[in-house]
């Protein structure tokens, strides 16, 4: 068995030319090696020696959170519509409903038209509507709390005047009957 093995092709001006051209293009390292048939280790070295590098970090990272917010911003559109199908379904209980069957020994076609859903189609349309908003809300959960913050506030408030009204009806209670003890 015999390996052959290739010897180095010498680099030449034309393969840092080229590796600075494609680089300015923004392919990276391992596209222009394959683009000029040389390994990664040579074109890194050939790059290096030119000053250019391949560190991309702050691109990816941009391109990365660019990324998740068009996902956010798709998810919510998705939620959306989700929220809409749920709406649509749930009036469609509520709607004229056209019935039909083939039956009978002739296979005969027949229709009605129903001022709503039957039974089991409303019940249907409800599961139904309720897994669309089941998945609107695990796509964008509800996040407005702050009528539970004000909600909490106002109970708070309302317990301290109720304390203080509860300590001074006390405190009167007890002074009056003070008072009583010493009357013969």
């Amino acid at each position: 068995m015999s390996v052959t093995s290739r010897a180095p092709r010498p680099v030449t001006q034309d393969d840092y030319d080229q590796v600075r051209a494609l680089h300015a293009q923004g392919l990276g390292r391992n596209d222009i090696a394959r683009a000029l048939d040389r390994s990664g280790q040579v074109i890194s070295r050939l790059a290096r020696e030119q000053g250019l590098s391949f560190a991309r970090a702050a691109e990816v990272a941009t391109a990365t959170e660019t990324r998740r917010a068009d996902l956010a911003a798709r998810r919510i559109l998705l939620a959306e519509q989700l929220q809409s199908d749920a709406e649509n379904l749930r009036a469609q209980m509520w709607q004229p409903t056209l019935v039909y069957s083939f039956g009978g020994k002739d296979n005969t076609y027949e229709q009605h038209l129903l001022d709503e859903a039957p039974a089991a189609d409303k019940r249907a349309l409800m599961a139904t509507a309720g897994m669309a908003l089941d998945r609107s809300l695990k796509l964008e959960p509800i996040r407005d709390d702050s009528g539970a913050d004000a909600a909490r506030s106002m109970l708070g408030q309302l317990m301290t005047g109720l304390a203080e009204v509860y300590r001074e009806q006390h405190q009167e209670a007890s002074v009056g009957d003070e008072g009583a003890g010493d009357a013969p």
